[in-house]
């Protein structure tokens, strides 16, 4: 195991829950109504900190931000990067068409029905350098009043980028693509360079299939998700895999889901990513199943994986024993030091996204630790 514990290391997604107070400030300054941002600085410094402490106290190993600066995991670029403008894009999720009415109560969330997805209207560039930089120091700051295994950060993808922002610019995908991980590199680097973790959030390699991609065969999804790795792989070409993790996930949403591409259809793929180490949703009732499929395939060397071990989407506290049984079922397969457990996705992927409280947030938190605990007495002993 890269971090050298012998036991079952524990951490989530990394969006955490943020104050009501957070939320009204993000909500104002997606809406674009004066904000004082001195204040709002301040505010997620502050939010940054204790939720760190909130992690440390669940007792969650490898611990990271909450996302507190961003209003989404992947249209906070739109703050970062120029080249963005015009009308928002729009969505169909494949698997909602088929039911209209909770379609309209999914995309009636506050926070989805907020986000601000305008299209790339000419080159994109980098606009604040700085913001990544922030980010950095507001972790580091709070990881000094704690004690922790490890810490991360997280960075949009360039290919969930590509899906959020539609291209009106580029000639094509792939120069679209490159043109994203060229100015998204800088961001990715400044984390590494930090030593802190650097999570790269991939939903498009699975989310994509029946969102952006919806209208292709499985082979031909491949093809895209390939084009998709090799922009990832060109941006984080100058960080040790060791240093980066990857999150791929169908879509932090409570839907039917019986649209999403197998996890067997895209496990390889996702394997040709620098990442070391990769993160999939494991835990909900679309894809608990597939800890089977590694009974078929072999997970490369040098790689480990985090399963989700507690759902994202779901009020239920999820029982010690049943997270250890499930750290247990990879344990098996791949190897004990090749297992983190984790939650299948954030649990405030948007700003004033609530599907689970708040209080059972921390929570579930506590009961993957104590399942992690009990899953290290039946692997480690002691």
């Amino acid at each position: 195991m890269a971090y050298g514990i012998n036991r079952f290391l524990t951490t989530h997604t990394g969006s955490l829950p943020r104050s009501d107070d957070l939320i009204r400030a993000m909500f104002a300054k997606e809406e674009d109504v004066p904000v004082d941002r001195t204040a709002l600085a301040a505010k997620i410094r502050a939010a940054v900190a204790g939720v760190v402490k909130k992690q440390v106290d669940s007792g969650i190993d490898l611990v990271n931000d909450g996302e507190m600066s961003k209003p989404s995991y992947a249209t906070y670029i739109k703050d970062r990067l120029t080249g963005f403008g015009g009308t928002s894009n729009t969505f169909v999720y494949q698997d909602l068409a088929e039911f209209p009415n909770l379609a309209m109560r999914v995309f009636g969330d506050p926070g989805r029905s907020r986000r601000r997805t305008p299209a790339c209207t000419g080159p994109i560039g980098v606009g604040d350098p700085a913001a990544p930089l922030a980010d950095i120091d507001n972790l580091k700051a709070a990881l000094a009043e704690v004690r922790t295994a490890g810490a991360f950060l997280s960075s949009a993808a360039p290919g969930v980028i590509s899906l959020f922002f539609r291209n009106d610019h580029y000639p094509s995908q792939e120069a679209y693509l490159f043109a994203i991980a060229d100015a998204m590199r800088g961001e990715y680097e400044a984390i590494a360079a930090a030593g802190v973790t650097m999570q790269i959030d991939c939903p498009d390699l699975a989310m994509g299939r029946h969102i952006q991609y919806a209208d292709l065969t499985v082979a031909e999804f491949r093809k895209r998700a390939q084009l998709h790795i090799e922009a990832l792989n060109h941006a984080l070409a100058g960080i040790p895999p060791e240093s980066t993790r990857l999150h791929l996930c169908w879509g932090n949403y409570e839907g039917p889901h019986h649209c999403d591409v197998p996890l067997a259809e895209i496990i390889d793929i996702a394997f040709t990513a620098r990442p070391a180490t990769i993160s999939f949703e494991a835990a909900n009732p679309r894809h608990g199943h597939e800890w089977a499929v590694f009974e078929r395939v072999k997970l490369p060397e040098g790689k480990i994986v985090i399963p989700g071990v507690i759902e994202s989407k779901s009020n239920f506290i999820e029982h010690p024993e049943l997270i250890a049984q499930r750290i247990a079922r990879y344990a098996n397969l791949v190897g004990r030091d090749n297992v983190i457990a984790g939650s299948d996705c954030g649990f405030g992927t948007w700003v004033g996204q609530a599907a689970v409280d708040p209080d059972v947030v921390w929570a579930k938190l506590s009961a993957m630790a104590e399942g992690a605990r009990l899953a290290t007495k039946q692997f480690w002993g002691g």
